[in-house]
């Protein structure tokens, strides 16, 4: 059995990095990544990517050395991807943040509203039905984080946190302070347009809960399997006959049922924002389940059945 020698080369300088010998032929990029690391321990595994070309997309973990388009001296391309942070921990601060911050304008603390308004209670029900709504909603997605979602990919870069935190923590206290403030009006339709859109937000979140789950069915613990999502006995789920993120679909459903609730603009203005990030994740995911499996079902789209 012929061993492999592999020299990795900064993709940048093509500066010689690392010259790694008798690498076994059936070792793994993760394994390469971990030799690499022993003689730059600054650069451990997650901050690694490794390519065949200065330029090109960055291999696999699970990619195995023998299987790839190289010779007996490999020679790799290293880039480092800066400090990175588990995806876990990236959620649960994405997602505490606006819990917390939303209660702190829900129960008026000192210094929000003026003393006179110092933890008083609005007496508008909607009001108090928003609360628990975004509560619940935040609750959830932590509980999710914790409990349901299983990542393909560890960590992701740290100043993602930075980015994510500003958007969520600062659409949260821009909501709040609007839905709790003093001088809230109630929606134009009062408890008719209320009723409708708590119907909303709970189907939706009850079908994104679904979603969540089936996908989590599709890859068993400590897996990296692919597969293509298809509906359960569960109703929720059928919704993957249209389109390929149904999730993102009853994210947004839950937003505009928030938004028609509290009849709030800055709620109106996340959920504009968060459908079209969620349009570009839903794009992304549909073109790589169309590339990858050459039997995907044509009838569904990325987030919006028949449109988009």
């Amino acid at each position: 059995m012929k061993h492999y020698e592999v020299e990795i080369l900064d993709a940048k300088t093509r500066e010689k990095l690392c010259f790694l010998d008798k690498v076994e032929p059936h070792a793994t990029i993760a394994e390469i990544k971990n030799l690499f690391t022993k003689t730059h321990p600054q650069w451990y595994p997650a901050r690694q990517s490794l390519r065949l070309d200065p330029k090109g997309k960055s291999l696999k973990d699970e990619d195995v050395l023998q299987k790839l388009p190289v010779g007996p001296r490999a020679h790799l391309y290293f880039r480092d991807l800066g400090a990175q942070i588990s995806w876990v921990t990236v959620f649960l601060t994405e997602y505490a943040g606006p819990l917390f911050i939303y209660l702190l304008f829900y129960f008026r603390v000192p210094f929000i509203y003026g003393h006179k308004y110092d933890f008083t209670s609005s007496r508008h029900t909607v009001v108090h039905l928003a609360c628990i709504c975004h509560s619940f909603h935040y609750i959830k997605r932590l509980l999710e984080t914790l409990f349901v979602h299983r990542f393909s990919h560890g960590t992701m870069p740290l100043r993602n946190i930075f980015k994510n935190c500003t958007y969520y923590w600062g659409f949260a206290a821009w909501m709040a302070y609007y839905i709790n403030h003093p001088l809230y009006t109630p929606p134009t339709y009062g408890a008719q347009q209320v009723k409708l859109a708590l119907a909303i937000f709970v189907i939706c979140q009850l079908g994104n809960f679904s979603i969540h789950m089936a996908l989590r069915d599709l890859r068993p613990a400590g897996s990296k399997t692919r597969k293509i999502p298809y509906p359960t006995k569960n109703p929720f789920t059928w919704l993957f006959l249209l389109v390929s993120c149904p999730n993102c679909t009853y994210e947004v459903g839950s937003w505009i049922g928030f938004a028609i609730m509290t009849q709030c603009l800055p709620v109106a203005l996340f959920s504009l924002v968060g459908f079209t990030q969620m349009t570009i994740w839903a794009k992304g995911k549909h073109r790589s389940y169309l590339k990858e499996f050459r039997d995907y079902p044509p009838l569904r789209m990325p987030i919006i059945p028949f449109l988009l």
